[in-house]
């Protein structure tokens, strides 16, 4: 009898050994397939060219760079090349239009792909986001009222009203040097304020100024300081996107040597911007 016993709980414990080993294959399959599915996921270049587009980020309203013509057709330098640069990727170029102050939000929030919106490269945001190669190199400036006789260099700031888009490269250097931010969308709306004196100054890029004197020249602002030092601007991504980046700077890379960024520079700037 006692036999009997010992054989019945051996073979017991048999079945439930096969049943574990059964439920942890099952168990080993289903987490397989969930990382195959979070790997395929993640990989947004795979998506790109499964769904035929590349979704890009940019303001609309930060011209020559990204802007509407008297027709209304979104344009702009760096609507010129994230449409080349996603030609080359074999998908077209869609554009969601996006306040600067939200449009990393967006990013993160994966309303789209990649952000063409003149992005400076600078290490707080490497830490949380990937860039493509530098293809634009520009200079800060510091304009002013054509009026305004007091402010000749960056340190003349000091208390003074700065217009700016509050997470731009521009605004970190207005606050550096002590002014008071006035928060806008884009060079715009700054230019205006100071036309209109309710702000002081603005902090911005020599190549929109450039382009917007060029249109308007009649506008009473003007450059009163210069920085000495260039900055490098990137398309943006998200951290999931390290094979979409390597595509991109692919596309990049081509453009600029085959001479396809130069008559896109030549056209919005008269010159290479990029050198």
């Amino acid at each position: 009898m006692k036999r009997l016993s010992l054989l019945f709980a051996l073979m017991l414990s048999l079945v439930f050994v096969v049943a574990a080993c059964g439920s942890n294959d099952g168990d080993n399959a289903k987490n397989n397939k969930n990382n195959e599915e979070t790997k395929s996921g993640n990989d947004v270049l795979a998506k790109v060219k499964k769904e035929g587009k590349l979704v890009v980020g940019t303001e609309g309203t930060y011209p020559p760079f990204t802007f509407h013509d008297d027709k209304g057709k979104l344009t702009g330098f760096d609507v010129e090349v994230a449409e080349e640069v996603a030609k080359r990727l074999g998908v077209k170029a869609q554009f969601l239009e996006t306040q600067w102050d939200a449009i990393f939000g967006g990013l993160d929030a994966k309303r789209f792909d990649m952000i063409a919106n003149q992005v400076g490269i600078k290490p707080e945001r490497e830490e949380k986001y990937l860039f493509s190669i530098p293809y634009i190199t520009s200079t800060a400036v510091l304009i002013a009222h054509n009026d305004n006789d007091k402010v000749k260099s960056f340190d003349d700031m000091k208390g003074l009203k700065s217009a700016q888009s509050m997470t731009s490269n521009y605004a970190d250097i207005a606050r550096e040097h002590g002014a008071e931010i006035v928060s806008v969308e884009g060079f715009n709306q700054a230019i205006e304020l100071i036309n209109s004196k309710r702000a002081d100054v603005t902090v911005n890029d020599n190549l929109s100024f450039l382009d917007f004197k060029k249109k308007r020249p009649d506008a009473k602002v003007k450059i009163v300081a210069t920085s000495g030092n260039a900055s490098k601007s990137g398309l943006m991504f998200r951290k999931d996107s390290e094979s979409l980046v390597k595509e991109v700077d692919k596309a990049l890379e081509e453009i600029i040597k085959d001479g396809t960024y130069d008559k896109i520079s030549e056209k919005w700037f008269g010159e290479n911007v990029l050198e």
